[in-house]
């Protein structure tokens, strides 16, 4: 597991951009993280990582957002998710298989649904107010048990 702190808004995009400079299509970034700990923030950074320059917005109402880059990104909001209808009518089963880059926000409600590869990021609250922890948990054969 890595650990990173940040002490601002804008040092946690920066960081959503060093994640994307990884990314190829297909991976599944789960956000986990109560409510003001920088999820729209650093998935801002990782769309702006990814070639897509500006308009990334918590999904909350529409629960998915779709943005095009190099790499098509779909940024889910699963915190009014609470059944497996829910969960189907947002097209994240589909979305798995698309090629693009999905990063969930509020993964901890369908984490039983998470592929076991998925990259695991927890963000919560550091020492300051203005500071958070941020620590990816990347899935390795080691960790799924392949």
């Amino acid at each position: 597991m890595r650990e990173y702190k940040t002490s601002s808004p804008e040092e946690t995009e920066r960081l959503g951009e060093q994640i994307a400079s990884g990314l190829k299509g297909g991976e599944v970034l789960a956000l986990f993280g109560g409510m003001g700990m920088g999820k729209t923030a650093l998935t801002r950074g990782i769309a702006r990582g990814l070639g897509i320059p500006e308009g990334v917005s918590s999904p909350t109402f529409a629960l998915v957002h779709e943005y095009k880059g190099r790499v098509t990104l779909y940024h889910f909001d699963m915190y009014r998710v609470t059944s497996w209808d829910d969960l189907a009518s947002t097209g994240f089963f589909d979305d798995l298989d698309s090629g693009a880059v999905l990063v969930v926000e509020w993964s901890e409600n369908i984490e039983n649904a998470l592929p076991p590869e998925a990259v695991r990021i927890h963000l919560h609250r550091g020492e300051t107010d203005g500071e958070r922890v941020i620590a990816i948990e990347e899935r390795t054969d080691e960790n799924t048990g392949d």
